[in-house]
């Protein structure tokens, strides 16, 4: 049995904090085997940073994904080659800097694969996206390589999200997506065994526009004014998804986490 909890995008610094405030009390709470966090948001809204990268390694957290605001920070992108738990979408062009995949092994010998991706529809020019992931998991077979693999599936079109959770289904052990920061409510287990959500939503603030500034992001929508774009301030939400996998790698329960600010707790 391996227990595994997925943080969905963290916005901001009041959400980082809270993030590493709060990893070593979830890892304990739920006993967790890895903890994983996409971070592409975790520096001021946009990108990451190398200081806030080894901030959520040393609290605790085992491996970062991130998206398509990963170079919104320039000084990530000699960090990235040489730090293999953070992650770039696997799908990038070939010469990109850093990994798409990698495996860690925690202290007991158990074997975490997580492999980011990024989808194609609305999204910046990347690789297919299917035939990426395809052939991750070809490479890297449960059972074989690892214990459980995640994949994070950073996109904006739900569909597109749904359909590579139905060509992992019991491949992989969880298929989790991030990007709209926007919690969805269809956790499950798929037919295979593997665990599913569509968006595990942001850790940051919801009294927002996606974990912005709601007065300014606004303002864009309606013409009233073009104002810098800012992260909200607010009670900050941390959500995310807790899977518990059997000696096989499926999935035997998911479900969501969604602790402080103000949402319904999960």
């Amino acid at each position: 049995m391996i227990r595994v909890l997925f943080l969905g995008d963290i916005v901001g610094r009041a959400a980082r904090h809270a993030v590493i405030e709060q990893v070593p009390v979830l890892r304990d709470e739920h006993k967790l085997d890895f903890l994983v966090v996409n971070c592409e948001n975790a520096a001021g809204g946009f990108g990451v940073t190398p200081k806030v990268c080894e901030a959520l390694f040393d609290a605790g957290v085992d491996v970062l994904t991130t998206g398509n605001h990963v170079w919104d920070k320039p000084e990530i992108i000699p960090y990235i080659d040489t730090q293999p738990r953070l992650l770039r979408p696997l799908n990038m062009p070939e010469g990109t800097p850093g990994k798409g995949v990698v495996t860690h092994i925690n202290a007991a010998g158990k074997r975490l694969t997580v492999i980011n991706v990024m989808t194609n529809l609305f999204m910046a020019a990347n690789d297919p996206v299917f035939a990426a992931l395809d052939g991750a998991l070809v490479r890297q077979k449960l059972g074989r390589d690892a214990d459980f693999i995640l994949v994070d599936a950073h996109g904006e079109a739900t569909s597109e999200k749904m359909a590579l959770g139905h060509m992992v289904d019991g491949r992989a052990s969880m298929l989790v997506g991030t990007h709209t920061h926007v919690p969805t409510a269809d956790y499950r287990i798929l037919p295979g065994g593997t665990a599913y959500q569509t968006d595990s939503g942001m850790c940051g603030d919801y009294d927002s526009v996606i974990g912005m500034n709601k007065e300014a992001a606004t303002d864009r929508f309606t013409g009233r004014g073009n104002s810098r774009l800012s992260v909200a301030l607010g009670a900050v939400t941390l959500c995310g998804l807790l899977v518990e996998s059997d000696g096989a790698g499926m999935a035997q329960s998911v479900r969501a986490l969604r602790r402080g600010g103000g949402l319904a707790p999960a």
